[in-house]
């Protein structure tokens, strides 16, 4: 579905925003000046599901200087972008059958969106929307080679910048080769990943990312695969999410890197504190422990302090 960029900004942008109001549990808004809200992603032993974590479990750092956590709560409330990189190779579409059930399974409070990119931009295949099945029924082949070489940093960029912050989770699955075709992986990274990183830090979006080979000929370069895996790696691990492929080649089988990525989704909660962003607001590293046994937990590497004068 090809539209204006206009067009397609209205159409994600409203209808995330409505779904937003009419669904998402209204505590813990970040209104408060320096207000920050993160999500935190627990993770039990050897990938089991973790215990319920409470606020009175959970310690949060800037360096040494413990921080008081104004609020934690279990989200359920989830805006669940599938973008998918338009010059993959097409025998991907193979694969479509788990990522079907995957977004079939989803729990209700879950708004899934299924969008291509393609010359730096996402194409809208089907809107944020409850109905798990008509999302699933958007799926569809890539088109490979056929004019779809971008970038998928700035398709990730295009998708961030439409979404509003509505203080719920929000989580996008990439599936993509990683590889930058339209200003880099010349060098170790894009430029365009650094950017894409900050900008998904800024709105508390988590970035989950599933390696798959695209169609081009310079994407199958021993160096270019694998910084752009590299890459990939980075922009999950920055955006408090996870990175998956095994080697270079196209993955035998998505089902377990799905369904490990359901078991962090139904393990999320969000947790608020403030903080003093000065006049222009800052990024702050930040870590959250616990004392409860056989819990970790994944967040972003960076915070976003928001301007406070």
């Amino acid at each position: 579905m090809i539209t204006s960029n206009f067009v397609r900004n209205s159409v994600i942008a409203f209808s995330a925003f409505a779904a937003a109001v009419n669904f998402a549990p209204r505590a813990a808004q970040a209104s408060e000046p320096g207000a920050v809200t993160m999500t935190v992603t627990a993770v039990g032993k050897k990938d089991a599901a973790p215990p319920p974590i409470a606020k009175s479990d959970v310690e949060l750092y800037r360096g040494k200087e413990r921080l008081q956590a104004a609020d934690w709560r279990k989200s359920d409330a989830l805006l669940l972008a599938i973008v998918i990189d338009d010059s993959l190779r097409t025998d991907i579409a193979s694969q479509w059958k788990d990522l079907k059930a995957f977004i079939e399974e989803q729990p209700p409070s879950t708004l899934v969106g299924v969008f291509y990119g393609r010359n730096g931009t996402v194409m809208v295949a089907q809107d944020f929307t409850a109905d798990h099945a008509l999302a699933a029924k958007a799926l569809r082949i890539p088109y490979g080679g056929f004019g779809a070489f971008s970038s998928p940093y700035l398709e990730l960029q295009d998708m961030i910048k439409r979404w509003p912050d509505n203080h719920e989770r929000k989580s996008i699955l990439l599936i993509s080769s990683g590889v930058d075709y339209f200003r880099g992986n010349f060098g170790p990274y894009s430029p365009d990943l650094d950017p894409t990183i900050e900008r998904a830090q800024k709105s508390n979006i988590n970035i989950w990312t599933i390696y798959a080979p695209d169609s081009g000929h310079v994407g199958r370069g021993f160096f270019r695969i694998s910084n752009a895996q590299s890459s990939l790696s980075q922009l999950s691990d920055e955006t408090g999410a996870e990175s998956y492929f095994l080697g270079f080649g196209e993955p035998v089988n998505l089902k377990p890197y799905f369904d490990e990525i359901f078991l962090h989704l139904n393990n999320q909660y969000l947790l608020t504190f403030v903080d003093n962003g000065g006049k222009k607001g800052r990024f702050e590293r930040v870590r959250v422990t616990s004392e409860v046994p056989n819990v970790e937990f994944m967040t972003p590497s960076d915070v976003y302090i928001p301007k406070t004068e």
